[in-house]
């Protein structure tokens, strides 16, 4: 599972890799900014019913 760092710098990557696989997400579901992180996080998790640490698993 990818670290902060880690997702911050290939966020456009990953973004793609989760509009693919989750066709209803927008880009502002998807707006990375920072110190909202948290935020985001939250955002996705509702949106999708899913934890935080299986969104980022779909990273791996």
């Amino acid at each position: 599972m990818p670290n902060s760092k880690e997702i911050e710098g290939n966020w456009n990557e990953l973004k793609g890799k989760l509009k693919q696989k989750f066709a209803d997400l927008t880009d502002d579901d998807l707006l990375y900014e920072e110190g909202k992180e948290d935020e985001m996080w939250g955002k996705l998790q509702q949106k999708l019913g899913k934890t935080e640490k299986e969104i980022k698993s779909l990273f791996d």
